[in-house]
This record gives structure tokens, sequence and C-alpha cells, in this order.
């Protein structure tokens, strides 16, 4: 499992709009090699067919696709924007935070979700995660929000 490790984080990322922020986020999960290619493309697919229904929370997107659309690993990537966009959600817009999930099983899905969960839960991580400036500022933030 590869979780918000530093070649899958990107900050202070500009987008043009919500699918350029999912491609984005894919791509980090493909340089990394835990997802084929096709697999962005189903994200992308994804939010077309369904809408924003992974914007979670304030701030935060949580884009995947299905295991068997080119899922190798289990990984979290982390997009930061440096401008928040809109990506179509009634009331968690702008989103600025795009987490790219890709998991080979439902249960690799739910661990996955429990670990951002924790990370996510407190207020002042989501914010120190929205003005990080480089990797190392997320490192930390993760490494104290997961009560490491």
């Amino acid at each position: 499992m590869k979780f918000l490790e530093e070649g899958l984080v990107k900050v202070g990322a500009k987008a043009a709009d919500a699918e350029d922020a999912i491609k984005q986020a894919g791509v980090l999960l493909a340089d990394a090699e835990t997802v084929e290619d096709v697999y962005i493309d189903a994200m992308v697919q994804s939010f077309q067919e369904n809408g924003p229904y992974f914007v979670l929370a304030p701030h935060i997107a949580i884009p995947h696709a299905r295991p068997e659309d080119g899922v190798k690993e289990a990984s979290v990537s982390l997009l930061q924007l440096k401008d928040p966009i809109t990506f179509g959600h009634s009331s968690n817009d702008p989103v600025q935070l795009i987490f790219g999930l890709g998991a080979s099983s439902s249960e690799e899905h739910v661990d996955l979700l429990k670990k951002l969960t924790v990370l996510l839960n407190k207020e002042e991580n989501v914010n120190q995660l929205r003005t990080a400036a480089s990797y190392r500022d997320i490192k930390t933030i993760i490494e104290t929000g997961e009560g490491k």
C-alpha cells in the first residue's frame, strides 16, 4: 500500500476544471505505477456519469474508479490546488484537496478510506493540508495526523 508518499503528492498545482484535477490526481497514481493509464480515464468517466458524489467534505474530493479498471496496488495520491475549483457539489465546493484513490478490492478501499478519515477528521489537519507549501509539510501533517 502506498499512502501519500512523496511521488504521490503534488503541492500548489493548478487545474482548469474538475476533470483536469481528477486527471492530475490519477497521473500521480499512474506515475507511481500503482494504476494503469486507463484507470485515469475511468476516474473521469465516473465523474461524468455519476457527478461529484466523491466530494465528501468541504474542500475535499476523493475520486476513484473500480478495481477492475486498472488498479495494480492500493494507493492514495494528493493534488493540492493553489486555487480551489468547483466540482458542482451543492455544499462542499470549492475543492482544494483531491485525493486520488486506487484499491484492488473492497477491503483495500475501506482500509484506504479509514486512513484518510483519521487524517481528515480533524479540521486543523485539513486546514494545514490546504496551506502546506511543500511535501515536507504534508508529511509532517500525515505523521502527526495519524498519531505517529
